[in-house]
């Protein structure tokens, strides 16, 4: 096409220099030149131009067909060759294929989410955030039970190409979603209703073992598993009411024993009070009583000692002085009556008998 362009052009300045010789030199006419046409050279430099238009369509072509491919970073690219998955992926970067030949397909290698929650919530596919029903399970008595959960997990880089050729692009619904449901309806399923609230750590253990025993157990792992991440068990309404009874009375009977607890300690107060008081009376008891012990044994030693000291003239004296005493009694009172006790000891007893019913001792 090029080269026809140029024999047109040619043709037509070969033309116009024929017709601008003729016009200055044909038929005698020497009159004054007319406007003059200006010299364009279409060939470009001659072989130049076909060197530019092929560049041009080359760069056409590769426009068109697009024989490269960039992959981005957290993304894998799988090569299929006549329909064919090459065993390895590709990394990030450029890279160039056969067009028509050779295609590649792109997977996300970042972490990916799957909420499972009561209300669906929708999300950009992009976001690598899935969101699903929240999982019904029968209890151990056949009560319908909804375990809501996130699970986060990524696609194996490594295997990436044997995961699509084996699973295929839609590998999450086939390994992801089915393992998370199996596992934690038999989880769950081993608990009644009511028992599901006291036992949430046990059962979150139990679930994420299990999804990770089983993904981790499957051929060349196409799947490494982040977390499991137990959010909510929502239980019947009857559920619900009974257990809130059972609080109810759970807390009635711990109210009932704080007051038995706290009578106790009343009453175990009282009876150290009491018994304060009474080893106290006890003490002052034993006190007078030791008290009276000694006085007496005091008494007692000082009438022995008294005792011991008494002698005949001792005893004679004193008569003598009690004798005295009488004497002057007699001398105010001559009616009154002595009366002599036996033996002549003291001391003697007299009586007024002006005043019979006045007696008195003469020695104390």
């Amino acid at each position: 096409m090029a080269s026809d362009m140029n024999d047109y052009f040619n043709k037509k300045k070969s033309e116009s220099s024929f017709q601008k010789k003729s016009s200055n030199t044909g038929g005698g006419n020497n009159g004054p030149k007319g406007p003059q046409m200006p010299n364009i050279d279409f060939n470009f430099g001659g072989g130049k131009a076909g060197l530019l238009y092929f560049i041009i369509a080359i760069v056409i072509v590769l426009v068109l067909a697009k024989p490269f491919t960039i992959i981005e970073e957290g993304q894998r690219g799988i090569l299929s060759t006549n329909g064919k998955y090459e065993d390895q992926a590709l990394l990030p970067g450029l890279h160039f294929i056969i067009p028509v030949i050779q295609k590649v397909y792109l997977v996300d290698t970042k972490v990916r989410v799957i909420n499972y929650a009561t209300k669906v919530e929708m999300s950009a596919n992009n976001s690598g955030i899935l969101t699903k029903p929240a999982i019904t399970v029968l209890d151990k008595r056949g009560l319908p039970v909804s375990i809501e959960l996130t699970v986060q997990y990524r696609l194996n880089s490594q295997l990436a190409a044997q995961t699509i050729s084996n699973w295929g692009f839609s590998w999450e619904d086939k390994i992801i979603n089915p393992v998370v449901r199996d596992v934690v309806r038999n989880v769950v399923g081993k608990y009644e209703a009511e028992l599901l609230p006291r036992e949430r750590n046990t059962i979150a253990r139990a679930i994420d073992a299990g999804i990770r025993e089983n993904i981790e157990g499957l051929e060349n792992s196409p799947a490494i598993l982040q977390s499991v991440q137990l959010r909510e068990i929502v239980l019947p309404q009857k559920v619900k009411d009974q257990i809130e009874r059972v609080q109810v009375a759970k807390q009635e009977v711990e109210r009932a024993q704080q007051e038995v607890e706290r009578a106790k300690q009343d009453a175990l107060k009282r009876a150290a009070e009491a018994q304060g008081v009474a080893e106290k009376a006890r003490i002052e008891a034993q006190g007078k009583a030791d008290a009276v012990t000694i006085e007496a044994k005091a008494k007692a030693k000082a009438n022995d000692l008294i005792s011991k000291s008494l002698t005949t003239k001792l005893l004679q004296l004193e008569q003598m002085k009690v004798q005295a005493k009488f004497n002057e009694a007699l001398q105010t009172n001559k009616d009154a009556k002595i009366f002599l006790t036996p033996g002549g000891s003291t001391p003697n007893i007299w009586v007024d008998m002006k005043n019979p019913q006045k007696r008195t001792s003469a020695a104390q």
